[in-house]
């Protein structure tokens, strides 16, 4: 079987973060199929391994969930292969593909395919393995002809604040943002996507309005689509591109104050805060995510990214004194370190197999957490390296998958074992 017929097989085995028993599952059957052993951690890590390896591949198995998903209908355009009106999951199910079409040919090699990635790097913070190799490949990068050195470190910050209710005889609208193109906080943040809360929370930020409702994002790690939020007011309301205006009947209270959650939303820095001129990327980041009200609390949820720690810190603690100078009670969450660039004998090796496949080749970091900060911290001798084929606007529903590009990174790869077992 070829390995987009067996990632295609993935895209029918539903994966979302937290819910992704049934890929696990598949992967163990058709591992020990295959004569290797398994493994399988409280995590829900798996480990699968023959022979004496020097080499590990790692990925993981979870998925971001977008639209239509787990329900994922695939299809192929212009060499690319993508989904209808949902996330496509080749982040990261094509390298679980790539790892059974290795396991069908007989390989020895050791397999670290871990668990909810996507929602913190849980399964690789809790990994206990004892692993044989001395060198692992990620296989979670997402451009061709590229090899990842490096790669940022991340943090969710979580801010609340009560409002009481009170009730508003105003005029009830909805307003809404919605069908913006999403993307993935981190590689994405810097190619000017729209953020369809910053959207909403700029056209109110003037006007004098109740809040009764609001809900938007779709994932804490996403570029988020869509907001809705219900208001009451008699000012004149005009669309515009972004924004769309209904009049509804509503009779729910209004959450007295809490247009000043609109003004926070509105002044927030969204985005790229400083560029990384030696990295060519930016070094500190931070993504508008998600917003809601519940049990009469309005809270907004953010995702940090920098490529240091000393950077993280930085940007996690300006988004926190902003959220406090509003009276708002901050927690943080999914801390995960950044993964400092390192060349070494493991990445040239990579590098050059980089270069006989697709003649030409860079290292580089990436803007986004991979599981090597996590697992480099826990396995200190192991050497590091991530590759992977081009997908372009994971965690989206324009998620797409380069066809010719999986066939070639699988040749680096090919070469990379050859050298090295």
């Amino acid at each position: 079987m070829s390995i987009l017929e067996h990632f295609k097989t993935i895209t029918t085995i539903p994966h979302c973060s937290k819910d992704a028993d049934k890929l696990l599952n598949y992967i163990s059957d058709f591992a020990k199929k295959h004569n290797y052993t398994v493994e399988i951690d409280n995590s829900k890590n798996i480990l699968i391994k023959k022979g004496n390896p020097k080499l590990s591949l790692q990925a993981h198995y979870d998925m971001v969930c977008i639209g239509k998903a787990p329900e994922i209908e695939t299809y192929e355009e212009d060499g690319w292969l993508k989904a209808k009106e949902s996330s496509l999951g080749a982040d990261n199910g094509v390298a679980i593909a790539m790892m059974m079409s290795l396991m069908e040919e007989n390989y020895e090699l050791e397999f670290l395919i871990t668990s909810d990635e996507e929602v913190g790097l849980i399964g690789a913070n809790a990994l206990e393995f004892k692993l044989s190799s001395s060198m692992m490949l990620n296989l979670d990068s997402e451009d061709e002809a590229e090899v990842y050195i490096g790669c940022a470190g991340g943090e969710d910050i979580i801010a609340s604040k009560p409002y009481a209710k009170i009730k508003d005889n105003r005029d009830a609208y909805e307003i809404k943002v919605s069908g913006l193109a999403g993307g993935h906080s981190g590689v994405d943040i810097d190619k000017d996507i729209p953020n369809a809360i910053k959207i909403l929370s700029l056209y109110l930020k003037d006007k004098k309005f109740g809040l009764v409702s609001i809900s938007g994002g779709e994932r804490i790690n996403s570029i988020p689509t869509q907001v809705t939020a219900i208001i009451k007011t008699d000012e004149v309301l005009e669309e515009n591109d972004f924004v769309k205006i209904k009049r509804v009947e509503n009779s729910e209270p209004i959450l007295y104050g809490a247009d000043e959650f609109i003004s926070l939303l509105a002044g927030f820095k969204n985005g790229v805060h400083e560029l990384n001129a030696i990295l060519n990327v930016p070094d500190r980041s931070i993504n508008l995510a998600l917003v809601s009200i519940e049990n009469g609390f309005c809270k907004v949820e953010v995702s940090a990214r920098a490529m240091s720690d000393r950077s993280l810190n930085i940007v996690s603690s300006e988004a926190t004194s902003f959220f406090k100078s509003y009276g708002y009670d901050v927690f943080k969450e999914e801390k995960y370190p950044s993964w400092t660039p390192d060349k070494n004998s493991f990445t040239n090796i990579v590098n050059d197999a980089m270069i006989e496949v697709f003649g030409e080749s860079k290292m580089v970091a990436i803007h986004a957490g991979l599981e090597c900060g996590v697992i480099a911290q826990k396995y200190p001798n192991i050497k590091f390296a991530s590759i992977g084929p081009t997908i372009e606007y994971p965690h989206s529903t324009r998620e797409r998958l380069k066809i010719d590009s999986v066939d070639k990174t699988m040749e680096v790869l090919k070469k990379v074992i050859k050298l090295i077992q």
